[in-house]
């Protein structure tokens, strides 16, 4: 069985406050507040260079913040032991830009890594719930080949299955239409809202694409020169007279 989490009370899945983060001279989190309930897909918008991946990157640990706080369930995570930190990582799900598979494992064992790391399951338990999360993504008959043998769209629906894998409470999703086509683009889309309608999580989607933020997100955050400018729905951003704003959405339709 793959252990839950425990969840404080009242807690929203993701709190983020008042988080700075530098790079030298060029400051690309200026104080950002936001917050992810659960059930609910928060999309993060932004020219390139504004610091949407850091955030991801600093909501699960992979980067510390120069100052702020980041909540997961009521845990601060900002300086907790790397024992604790993994605890949580295990119950979020990442899923990488470029899905990040190994390519010397097949598509099988790419999504058996993390229960064959994190779990105790015993393998015939293993083998089947990896059969079940191929199918989730339309990957059944296909879960034998390498990810050579695979297209960009196939590669992001095995990265979402092994980003569920551990039947997480939180998912981040990195860029997941990014080099897809339309259609595939689309496809990927949906898979998305369906995963999100079986497992009711807390997810955080960083993207560049309008299209896919209006499709798969209630609530965006636009982020620009450090600061979250405008957070609402996408009749928001539409109706919004802030001229970055209105660049942005001219520019991106």
């Amino acid at each position: 069985m793959i252990e839950k989490l425990e969840k404080t009370n009242g807690e929203p899945p993701v709190v983020l406050r008042g988080l700075h983060q530098s790079f030298g001279a060029q400051m690309v989190l200026n104080g950002i507040d936001l917050t992810v309930a659960r059930g609910e897909t928060l999309a993060v918008l932004g020219r390139s260079g504004t610091g949407k991946s850091v955030l991801l990157k600093i909501i699960i640990g992979l980067q510390k913040p120069d100052a702020g706080s980041v909540s997961i369930h009521g845990q601060e995570i900002t300086g907790i032991s790397l024992g604790k930190l993994n605890a949580i990582r295990r119950k979020m799900g990442f899923l990488f830009q470029q899905a990040a598979l190994y390519d010397s494992l097949t598509v099988e064992e790419n999504v058996a890594f993390p229960l064959k790391h994190n779990t105790a399951m015993p393998e015939s338990e293993r083998r089947d719930r990896v059969k079940e999360l191929l199918k989730s993504v339309g990957m059944e008959g296909d879960h034998q080949k390498m990810p050579s043998d695979i297209s960009g769209g196939m590669k992001k629906r095995v990265g979402l299955a092994r980003a569920l894998a551990l039947d997480p409470d939180i998912l981040l999703l990195d860029e997941p239409t990014a080099g897809l086509d339309p259609i595939t683009s689309g496809e990927i889309d949906e898979l998305i809202l369906k995963l999100q309608k079986e497992h009711a999580m807390a997810s955080i989607v960083v993207t560049h694409d309008l299209q896919s933020a209006k499709t798969i997100a209630g609530r965006l955050a636009l982020l620009h020169e450090g600061n979250v400018i405008l957070e609402g729905t996408f009749a928001d951003l539409e109706k919004s007279d802030d001229k970055f704003v209105t660049d942005f959405m001219r520019r991106d339709a």
